[in-house]
């Protein structure tokens, strides 16, 4: 982030109380179908929170609202203590990143200039603007070792190299706060872990991260703070020793499953028992 955005993000975080980003009374629909009603979620500065639970239970469109592409039906979304629907779209670019699911662009686009894409909100900042965009790039690529496709159009790529352009291009925003909606799709389990590993270096280094996964084990891996939700409503939530437990899955999955250390880094794992 460059130093006129920090400057704005310290004097808009003196005004708030509390965590940056934050959920108030959201009720969350689609037309009529409610799909979140009264929901209240903190994200604690800082961390690495993963939200879990069934297919349909509202965590997409949780990430959505507080991404700002999905108004509040009631409630709010507050961002240092103001609501976020009530800030400018090239504001609140500068403070929240989204790696969302499904992303698309144009085939014939190239890669570096897809990833470039990402530096929007920091334009006309500063006078050196092309200066930090072009480094903003080329570290976001290194990070996701996409720099020898820079030059290759994006509808050329695998799945797998298309979803590392994105997660690049969300890198270039250099934005204090990350939202990553599945952003292990179509990975292979080496580039998922490499992926995970490297939002967790983002974490250690001060960025916020808050990640919607499919896979248990892995949320409860990385995070720092595990949110669980079930019928659009936040059912548990806490460091992952605290919502990984046979009786909290079992409510929020309906699978019974015994709950053992990770051998290689001690957090919580579930081995799924048979069904039937």
């Amino acid at each position: 982030m460059d130093a006129h955005g920090q400057e704005q993000v310290a004097e808009t975080r003196a005004a708030g109380d509390g965590p940056r980003l934050r959920a108030e009374n959201l009720t969350l629909a689609y037309d009529r179908h409610e799909v979140c009603r009264e929901l209240c979620l903190d994200i604690p500065d800082g961390s690495f929170t993963v939200i879990v639970g069934p297919n349909g239970c509202g965590k997409s469109t949780l990430l959505r609202c507080l991404a700002r592409l999905l108004a509040p039906k009631d409630g709010a979304v507050l961002l240092d203590g103001r609501s976020l629907g009530q800030m400018s779209p090239k504001a609140a670019a500068r403070v929240i990143g989204l790696l969302p699911q499904g992303a698309a662009a144009p085939d014939d686009i190239t890669v570096i200039d897809l990833i470039g894409r990402g530096r929007f909100p920091h334009r006309r900042l500063l006078r050196d603007t092309r200066s930090a965009d072009r480094a903003a790039v080329e570290a976001a690529m290194r990070a996701t070792s996409t720099t020898d496709l820079a030059d290759r159009a994006v509808g050329e790529l695998s799945g797998g190299q298309r979803q590392r352009v994105w997660v690049a291009m969300a890198l270039a925003q250099e934005t204090p706060l990350l939202l990553l909606d599945e952003p292990t799709t179509y990975l292979d389990i080496a580039h998922q872990i490499d992926l995970l590993e490297l939002f967790a270096e983002l974490n250690r280094q001060g960025r916020t991260m808050v990640a919607v996964l499919h896979d248990l084990n892995q949320a409860a891996r990385y995070a720092t703070h595990l949110v669980a939700m079930k019928d659009g409503a936040v059912v548990a939530q806490g460091a992952p020793a605290r919502v990984v437990t046979p009786r909290i899955v079992k409510d929020v999955f309906g699978l019974e499953v015994l709950v053992i250390d990770d051998p290689v880094t001690g957090t919580p794992m579930i081995v799924p028992c048979a069904r039937g």
